[in-house]
């Protein structure tokens, strides 16, 4: 199911306003728009799906975080995630990898992912 979860009246409103704009741009818009009563954390297997399916990186930041809360709960893992799943612009990743801690290889696969062979 797709769904966009909101905590109060506003965010509710936020959420319709965009369906909206998007539905008359594209078309009918199947996400739901229903309240957060409860959240679930996702089995360990599901967090960091993109991250996940990048095994160099993977295995480099399970390295730094071995702990499987740890990993999930992470600020690098979670930022590392998402420039993997396009979130994010070249010049971002190039003013914070550093912080990361990547070996060579891991900077340059990341790199490379996120900007492009052309930036190597």
């Amino acid at each position: 199911m797709s769904a966009v979860l909101f905590h109060d009246d506003e965010q509710r409103r936020l959420a319709e306003e965009s369906r909206d704009r998007l539905s008359a741009a594209i078309g009918t818009i199947y996400t739901s728009i229903v309240p957060l009563d409860r959240f679930y954390m996702a089995e360990e297997y599901h967090q960091k799906y993109r991250l996940r399916n990048a095994p160099a990186l993977f295995r480099e930041m399970r390295g730094y975080y071995p702990n499987a809360d740890d990993f999930r709960d992470s600020t690098a893992v979670a930022r590392l995630n998402g420039y993997l799943d396009g979130n994010g612009s070249c010049s971002d990743l190039e003013t914070e990898f550093v912080s990361y801690g990547l070996s060579s290889v891991g900077s340059e696969l990341l790199k490379s992912t996120v900007c492009g062979s052309a930036r190597r």
